[in-house]
């Protein structure tokens, strides 16, 4: 018997950068074992062309994400909400989350860079790095095991760096 993975919203604010990348590597390093979906508060209603591009250098599918209203996942079933931006943290999410196992990865807004290509692209790629690390120590617990506690306790120190 298979068991269903595990259901994870990637949650910022504008849902253009920060939680587009989080969707794109929980999905990838989590093969099949997490499934994430990513939205915002107040969606920009357009993913950052700099957002894809560094998935694109690191070999990611950069095809059919969409900056979204968490309200248009009202019909998922979600195990866990990752918020991953600092104004994000305070968030009162909708009523249809009930009682998820809620984590807070802040993460500086890499749109919010400027200067020369290469270095808002740093910016991103810093994002990434950092979000792909937090992923793999995810992915490394043994979810299975963890209580809706633990797992929330563990999630948080993921975000914290402890």
């Amino acid at each position: 018997m298979t068991q269903k993975p595990l259901t994870v919203l990637v949650l910022c604010t504008g849902n253009s950068c920060r939680s587009i990348i989080g969707e794109a590597l929980v999905n990838h390093l989590g093969a099949g074992r997490v499934r994430a979906f990513s939205a915002g508060s107040h969606p920009v209603g357009k993913v950052n062309e700099n957002a894809l591009a560094t998935l694109a250098r690191h070999g990611l599918p950069t095809e059919g994400y969409s900056s979204k209203s968490w309200d248009d996942l009202e019909n998922e079933n979600i195990d866990i909400v990752i918020t991953v931006c600092d104004n994000a943290a305070g968030e009162v999410c909708p009523a249809y989350l009930g009682s998820v196992v809620r984590a807070h990865w802040g993460l500086p807004d890499p749109a919010h860079v400027s200067g020369t290509p290469e270095v808002i692209a740093a910016a991103f790629e810093e994002t990434y790095a950092a979000m792909e690390k937090r992923i793999n120590l995810f992915l490394a617990l043994p979810l299975e095991e963890l209580s809706r506690q633990e797992l929330g306790e563990k999630l948080n120190q993921i975000g914290s760096g402890v």
